[in-house]
């Protein structure tokens, strides 16, 4: 005799006798409002779906360990930072990893060329750490506030519903920072082979801080194990014609067959400061720290070993923010990662809800360990602990509840002082050298592929588009340009004659805008400060 299965219930746990049809008048006649399981069923399939991501909606997630290796590269790990989780050696850290494409929509193919998403939430003894990066270790803009246009040029025309190149190219125009990002991604590293061989990368410049209360700026970066293979647009095709997940299925497959996926994590570091002898701000997250100067690190090991249970339960409701730092981690004056702290934990109060913190899959590793006066909210389904004395649920309290944690014996304090206004940095020459740099380090099929896929896409933009990208590109890297203009079918001698735009000078020249000088602070300090952008406009 088989044994008998589980009973069916509703969600109120009522049993359910019969799932085959609504109570209705008859065999005929019309059903009836009482209906409540018919009712309660009906409803809940009707909210199945939340808002999709704007940006990441198509993605898929594992869960694995981290483990240190308790050193920065030589060096001790509390050299840099008192984060237990880089120090403690032997302590299989729980993580949650989402690898995600980011324009498209939530059905759409995994083929896509596409900047990948790379985001790690590691469940700390600490509490959480979320590392929410790409796979790339830049990004297009450099101020937070151009990241609601941006994603708008990339995604699909409000009119025709069609993602249209001239779109694209019209915002690269006007930001010549974002040409070390189109290259890597108009390259075949814009279209990773799958998750397990891509890189993935912080983008945002971060601080390390030690016990000692000393900062050092930091990149964060994962090297994958498996190592890092990239399609051309032919083999991507080829693939898309027949399967449109097969990232999600290659993750998916490896993981049940045991071939565990494992990333190196490993970071760039440098004093904290502003650098001027380089010829990049580094906190500007257009350009990389070159390796030669800054090598990779090793700092631990990630290792992903188990599938999600729920893909919507885990996957699609796992909430990750750039805020989500561990004492020992801090972050840097980087407008983009300012602007990412508040836009990522917000977007996730809006999709899942305020209370979305009390989910398995983004509560801290032990659920008793978030103690909040917090209260209330849709879907509140546990309160946070609040010690002995729960009436009390604010702070200070002389009848006990919860008190501050202690101060760390010296802790890091940045000094700011400077004119409040809208500033642009002041080091934009440098906006052409490093793609220019990674376009002649690329392989010669890889710079073939990234001139075709160029050149393919202008050709389909209006003239004045055209000629200005050619001019930006002849700039990284004249036989960059060149080839461009070939294949696009450009004049390149009248793109050569343009002027720069304004604002945006041309490698080599000084931007020709007015530098603030002011009353100086009363704290005294003579510093000049990079032209506001109320200066620039009011000087042209």
């Amino acid at each position: 005799m088989s044994e008998q299965r589980p009973t069916l219930t509703t969600r109120q746990g009522h049993p359910v006798r019969d799932n085959q049809a609504m109570r209705s008048v008859g065999e005929r006649g019309p059903a009836t409002l009482e209906n409540y399981q018919f009712i309660e069923k009906i409803t809940h399939f009707d909210r199945e779906r939340i808002p999709e991501r704007v940006v990441h909606a198509r993605g898929t997630g594992a869960h694995g360990y981290f483990e240190a290796y308790g050193k920065i590269g030589d060096e001790p790990a509390g050299k840099y930072t008192r984060a237990r989780v880089l120090n403690e050696t032997g302590v299989q850290t729980p993580v949650f990893v989402r690898f995600s494409t980011v324009i498209g929509a939530k059905d759409s193919p995994e083929t896509a060329r596409d900047p990948r998403g790379f985001a790690v939430k590691l469940k700390t003894v600490d509490g959480n750490w979320d590392l929410v990066g790409n796979n790339l270790k830049v990004f297009f803009i450099r101020d937070a506030i151009k990241f609601p246009d941006m994603i708008h040029a990339f995604k699909p025309d409000p009119v025709t519903n069609q993602q249209e190149p001239w779109r694209f190219y019209d915002f690269i125009c006007s930001h010549p920072e974002a040409l070390h990002m189109v290259t890597w991604v108009k390259s075949p590293w814009g279209i990773p082979a799958n998750y397990r061989e891509m890189e993935g990368s912080g983008v945002n410049t971060y601080k390390l801080v030690n016990d000692q209360g000393i900062a050092h700026l930091v990149k964060f970066h994962w090297q994958p194990k498996q190592g890092v293979r990239n399609l051309t647009s032919q083999q991507a095709a080829e693939i898309q014609a027949h399967d449109t997940s097969h990232a999600t299925r290659d993750l998916y497959d490896a993981i049940e067959r045991g071939e565990f996926p494992e990333w190196e994590f490993c970071v760039q570091v440098m004093s904290d400061g502003e650098h001027p002898q380089l010829d990049f701000d580094p906190i500007d997250d257009t350009k990389r720290w070159p390796e030669d100067q800054f090598p990779l690190l090793p700092v631990g090991r990630m290792v992903l070993n188990k599938n999600p249970d729920n893909v919507f339960a885990e996957t699609e409701q796992s909430a990750f923010g750039t805020g989500v730092l561990v004492d020992g981690v801090d972050f840097s004056d980087d407008k983009m990662l300012q602007g990412r702290t508040l836009s990522y934990s917000d977007t996730q109060r809006y999709r899942i809800g305020p209370n979305y913190l009390q989910l398995p899959i983004n509560a801290p590793q032990d659920k008793a360990m978030a103690r909040t006066n917090q209260r209330d909210g849709q879907m509140t389904f546990y309160v946070d602990g609040g010690g002995e004395e729960k009436h009390i649920n604010y702070e200070p309290s002389l009848l006990g509840g919860l008190g501050e944690a202690p101060q760390p014996d010296k802790d890091y304090h940045q000094h700011v002082e400077g004119h409040l206004g809208r500033y642009q940095t002041s080091r934009t020459a440098d906006d052409y050298r490093q793609a220019g740099e990674r376009y002649r380090t690329f392989a010669d099929w890889e710079r073939d592929e990234l001139v075709n896929n160029v050149g393919g896409d202008l050709r389909k933009c209006p003239d004045v588009i055209q000629l200005r990208m050619v001019w930006h590109l002849w700039h990284c890297d004249e036989d960059y340009g060149r080839r461009v203009a070939e294949v696009a079918g450009i004049d390149l001698d009248q793109a050569r004659a343009l002027q720069p735009l304004p604002g945006k000078p041309a490698p080599g020249q000084r931007r020709e805008t007015p530098t603030y000088t002011g009353g100086q602070p009363e704290t005294g300090g003579g510093k000049k400060e990079p032209a506001t952008t109320e200066e620039v406009a009011a000087a042209k």
